[in-house]
């Protein structure tokens, strides 16, 4: 037992103050001794990327690491715009993940930065004021995304990059699906479709994410092309052909991920070199750009591929309706207790395991940083025929909003009960 005080016992001998701390710990009823301990907080032994499921069962059993560990854990999304996704299901699955978890409502907080530096640097700077010992946030370029971890890193706040990966730092993890593998999806896909859809001599453009903010979108294209032109270059050089037959036609990207500059693009592309007959665009909004376009054009369904990621409702709208060939479903229920398992752990000054800090993130070619430990995730290829056992299961999209827009014969050929 700690002795405080003594000095205010001017006059008393030390034989006399031990003596008395003595009799009164000897006199504690010896029924407190057998009281029950609290659950031992350690990390679940079966806790790995592949636990997580719509049900979100194993959240429970962080609850006595969450009780363990103090502090906030501080959630900044990066936008409301770029994809619909962060509002309807990012923020809803992570305040899921953490109430399942066993977290109050003053434990976790989530802000969305709506799209502007400054606000996420801010919101990071507040929650670390209010006594955050975790961030997760997904940095809306790398930029703010180094400003951020640099920022937690000074105040020994560990750093948890979501979606989107910050390549700097020594106390940074990052939670996403495996970005490389999507790409590969979206190049495996669009040559699928190609061939079913009987597209002869394709001259092909292709529609890239937001390379100059975004590193996850040189994954991207650098996982298609990959298996399209067998190089990891983005982006190409028009002219270039492959052993398919395939000529590329063009290849730009979308800067910011701005869907309305994308759809200008494509349509100065498509202007100027109207042999166009195949695109690849690295996600569903730029898909819906490119489309409507076709559509204003006079194009028909299954006449010239489209590709895309994030599963949306447009997305699904387009694949049934034969103007895109697939769009990589990323389960973000997963993604969302990935990240409140890691930020879980580390709160609680636990060490992950490696079965769910299961790979490495490398900076792609162009980007600088250094390799960061990641928990990363399997994507999924989403089409006609595997959508009702996907999105649709996993109430990703809503069966009834689906088929209104597409018409009920359309999605019973599909399999997809209205």
């Amino acid at each position: 037992m700690r002795i405080r005080g003594l000095s205010r016992l001017a006059g008393i001998s030390l034989a006399v103050v031990v003596g008395l701390v003595f009799t009164a710990c000897s006199s504690t009823p010896k029924a407190s001794t057998t009281t029950t301990k609290a659950p031992s907080a350690t990390v679940p032994s079966d806790l790995s990327v592949t636990s997580f499921n719509v049900n979100f069962t194993e959240m429970a059993k962080l609850k006595p690491l969450a009780a363990a560990g103090t502090g906030l854990v501080g959630v900044i999304l990066p936008d409301e715009t770029s994809s619909t996704r962060y509002v309807d299901f990012d923020a809803p699955y992570l305040t899921k993940a953490f109430q399942m978890a066993g977290y109050s409502s003053s434990d976790f907080k989530i802000d969305n930065a709506l799209g502007v530096d400054a606000t996420e640097l801010a919101d990071a700077q507040a929650d670390i004021t209010e006594g955050a010992k975790v961030l997760v946030f997904d940095p809306i370029d790398s930029t703010v995304g180094a400003e951020v971890q640099s920022y937690a890193s000074s105040h020994g706040v560990a750093v948890i990059s979501y979606d989107r990966a910050t390549f700097t730092g020594t106390n940074t993890y990052y939670v996403s699906f495996n970005n490389f593998k999507v790409g590969q999806l979206i190049g495996q896909g669009f040559e699928t479709c190609v061939s079913s859809w009987g597209i002869t001599n394709p001259k092909v453009f292709e529609l890239d994410g937001g390379e100059d903010t975004d590193p996850n979108a040189v994954s991207f294209a650098q996982g298609y092309n990959s298996v399209i032109w067998n190089s990891q270059t983005t982006p190409l050089t028009a002219g270039l052909t492959n052993s398919k037959g395939y000529t590329l036609v063009g290849d730009q990207i979308t800067p910011g991920w701005v869907n309305a500059t994308g759809a200008t693009i494509f349509t100065q592309q498509f202007t100027a070199h109207p042999t166009i007959n195949a695109t690849v665009e690295a996600n569903d909004g730029l898909a819906n750009a490119v489309i409507g376009d076709l559509k204003a054009k006079g194009v028909g369904p299954k006449k010239i591929p489209t590709t895309g990621q994030d599963a949306t409702l447009q997305g699904m709208e387009w694949i049934l309706q034969g103007y895109q060939c697939g769009s990589v479903y990323k389960p973000i229920y997963e993604e969302a207790q990935d990240a409140v398992s890691l930020a879980t752990i580390l709160r609680a000054g636990k060490t992950p395991p490696s079965s769910l800090v299961n790979s490495t993130t490398t900076p792609p070619k162009g980007v600088t940083g250094s390799t960061q430990p990641a928990s990363l995730l399997t994507p999924e290829w989403v089409t006609t025929s595997n959508m009702n056992s996907t999105v649709i299961k996993d109430q990703f999209i809503s069966a009834s909003a689906l088929c209104t827009a597409v018409s009920n014969s359309v999605c019973t050929a599909a399999g997809i009960t209205p």
